[in-house]
Formats: structure tokens, C-alpha cells, sequence
């Protein structure tokens, strides 16, 4: 548990306050044991408040700061329902046949899990008001999943598409002068929401179908490896 300072908080500063009161006056306790005490409700009380206060992303636009910080909060939830869906599946894949599965699955939700690291490497790279992304990078990162799109196919190859996009929608706000990490944070917003479909979709069929069909059993890898995809594109687009 990390302390915090009373003072960044008046609330707790107040509850503190009333602390001292009551026990001098009513309770007639000393105030040489009153005192720290107050001191120490107050600091408990500052550190209560921080907890429920998200933590600053660093950004000097408010509103990119917002945006990215209920990306964050929706990632974070993602995250815990990942890590919930990975333990299910350990439990409901346990035959020889279901192993693939059972990797698949647990290497998307995997993925998932690192989405709130991904989103603090994004906002570290967005720092600064006047920070611009460079075409040049964007550019690059273009070139990069073209190169994916030639060897991809199916789901991957549709999400590496919708990237794509993304990317070129971004360079040409970057060659008009804009500041596009608005941008960013919006496609990035809607790889989360993606990926919150995807997993429960995972979920509610991994529940639900004949575990012993084949057939099934890799309509769920499919499902799965879309979820893997979405992180992936999640990756790229932090990078970009």
C-alpha cells in the first residue's frame, strides 16, 4: 500500500480533524495519544482516496488524458475477465484433444492481460502537448503490416486490413500538420471493444458447444485466434 499525503486531500484532512475533536473533548483522551492517532486516520483517509483516484497518464491535453484513461479503466476489466476465462479453460480443456484449444485460448487471454501495460507505453509515447506522430513511423509501421496482410489470411488478415486503414487514415492527418494521437487512442479504443466481444464470445461458446466434436473444437481456435489478432494489431497500433 502506497501512503499519500493528507494535505493532497481535505477530506481525509477533515475526517482527521473531527478524529482529534472528538477523542479530546468527548472521549477526554490525552492529546498526546490523540494526535497521532488524528495524524493516522488522516493518512489512511488520504490513502483510501487515492485509491479510488485514477492514477495520472502524464498528458497535458485533459481531454486525451481522459479518453486514454477510460481506455485504460476498460482494458484493466478486460484484463480481469481474461485472466477469469484462462482459469475456466484450464479447467474445462483437459482432454488430450482440447490441448491445442487450451493453448489458444490461453495465449489470447494472455495477450488481453498485457493491454493495460500496452496502453502506458501508448500514453509514454503521447506525452506532450505538441508531441506529432511521424510519418515516417506511421509509414514504416504501414509497410510492416502490409508485409503481414501477404501471409495472413482469414480473420487475422481482415483485422491487419482494418489496421491498415487505421494507418493510412492516421498519415494523412500527420501530412496536414494534425495532431493525431487523438486518433490513436480512438482506434486503439476500438481494438478493446473488439476484443471484449471476442472474449466473450470465447466464453459463451467455449460453455456451450460439444467439447468432444473436432469440428467444434476448432471453430473455438478460430475464435481464439481472432482474439490473438486483436492484440497483435493492439501491439502494432501502440508502436506506430
Amino acid at each position: 500500500m502506497k501512503l499519500a499525503n493528507p494535505l493532497n486531500y481535505p477530506i481525509a484532512v477533515l475526517i482527521g480533524g473531527i478524529t482529534l475533536i472528538v477523542g479530546i473533548r468527548f472521549v477526554r483522551l490525552p492529546s498526546v495519544v490523540m494526535i497521532p492517532l488524528s495524524a493516522g486516520v488522516a493518512t489512511v483517509g488520504a490513502v483510501y482516496f487515492k485509491s479510488r483516484k485514477p492514477e495520472s497518464l502524464g498528458l497535458e491535453n485533459p481531454q486525451l488524458e481522459r479518453e486514454l484513461q477510460t481506455v485504460k479503466e476498460r482494458a484493466i476489466n478486460l484484463a480481469e475477465k481474461a485472466q477469469e476465462l484462462r482459469q475456466e479453460a484450464g479447467k474445462l480443456l483437459t482432454d488430450a484433444m482440447q490441448m491445442e484449444l487450451l493453448i489458444a485460448v490461453q495465449y489470447g487471454c494472455d495477450r488481453v492481460v498485457e493491454l493495460p501495460s500496452k496502453i502506458n507505453d501508448l500514453a509514454r509515447r503521447l506525452h506532450g502537448k505538441d508531441s506529432l506522430l511521424s510519418v515516417t513511423d506511421l509509414q514504416q509501421q504501414l509497410s510492416e503490416v502490409e508485409i503481414k496482410i501477404k501471409s495472413s489470411s482469414g480473420i487475422a488478415k481482415k483485422n491487419l486490413s482494418q489496421l491498415v486503414q487505421s494507418l493510412e487514415r492516421n498519415i494523412q492527418l500527420a501530412r496536414q500538420g494534425e495532431d493525431v494521437r487523438q486518433a490513436q487512442v480512438i482506434n486503439l479504443s476500438q481494438l478493446v471493444e473488439d476484443s471484449a466481444g471476442i472474449l466473450q464470445q470465447l466464453q459463451n461458446q467455449m460453455r456451450t458447444v460439444d467439447l468432444s466434436n473436432v469440428e467444434q473444437v476448432h471453430r473455438l481456435q478460430d475464435v481464439s485466434k481472432e482474439l490473438s489478432s486483436l492484440q497483435e494489431n493492439a501491439q502494432i497500433l501502440v508502436e506506430s
